[in-house]
């Protein structure tokens, strides 16, 4: 199977997912990217079923109404009972590298309301050990250089993302070269430096369910 063929697929079990548990007053949380798009574009058809969703980025917002779809704020909804979004990186824990796309810090805030979190990914996203895949860190822009000197001495290689600013009016620093042996006390000693708004490791809060696209059918996966 191509890779757009297992985003399908895994986009299709995700809406299967959920299906049973969605009531009219469901508001879901939606993620960003690729993976993220073709599932909005598949909950379309079930639009009359909830009552709408929160998006992680402008982007996805903008999908979901163009498909009928009403777009909540968070601060009006509190918590949501799904959060379905895709990942750069993922290990058998279910911790995860995300923002590739840029919307880390708005993906973490709808995945910390989320009652439930359910990764979408295709097989090339399941890894061993998480970093090879560069981590990003939303930074203040006026921290960008003291935040680079201090990834260094973390053994980061850190690369400013140029002509990136995030929905946030924010800047991107990506870490190369970063091999992540304990994710959740790293996402910790990254989140402590000031001028970083988060990082894109999502171990403290990760997924609940992995519904994971491989050329032998969609794997669903819980953390080990």
């Amino acid at each position: 199977m191509t890779q757009d063929e297992l985003k399908d697929a895994v986009a299709a079990a995700a809406l299967d997912e959920i299906r049973p548990r969605l009531e009219r007053d469901s508001v879901l949380g939606i993620g960003t990217g690729s993976t993220a798009n073709r599932f909005i574009d598949r909950l379309a058809a079930l639009r009359d079923d909830f009552a709408g969703a929160v998006a992680s980025s402008e982007a996805s917002a903008e999908r979901l109404r163009g498909h009928g779809i009403e777009v909540f704020e968070l601060n009006s909804v509190g918590t949501v009972p799904f959060y379905i979004d895709g990942a750069d990186e993922v290990n058998a824990h279910l911790h995860l590298i995300k923002g590739g796309g840029g919307a880390l810090t708005r993906e973490k805030i709808v995945a910390a309301c989320a009652e439930r979190f359910i990764c979408i990914a295709d097989a090339s996203k399941r890894v061993a050990r998480l970093g090879e895949f560069p981590l990003p860190v939303e930074v203040i822009p006026m921290a960008r250089s003291y935040v680079a000197r201090e990834l260094v001495k973390l053994g980061a290689d850190p690369v400013y993302r140029e002509g990136v600013v995030t929905d946030n009016g924010n800047q991107i620093i990506d870490c190369y070269d970063f091999p992540i042996d304990d994710p959740v006390g790293m996402e910790a000693r990254l989140n402590a430096i000031v001028g970083v708004v988060t990082n894109g490791l999502f171990a403290a809060r990760g997924a609940d369910v992995l519904l994971l696209g491989t050329d032998g059918g969609v794997e669903r996966l819980t953390p080990q």
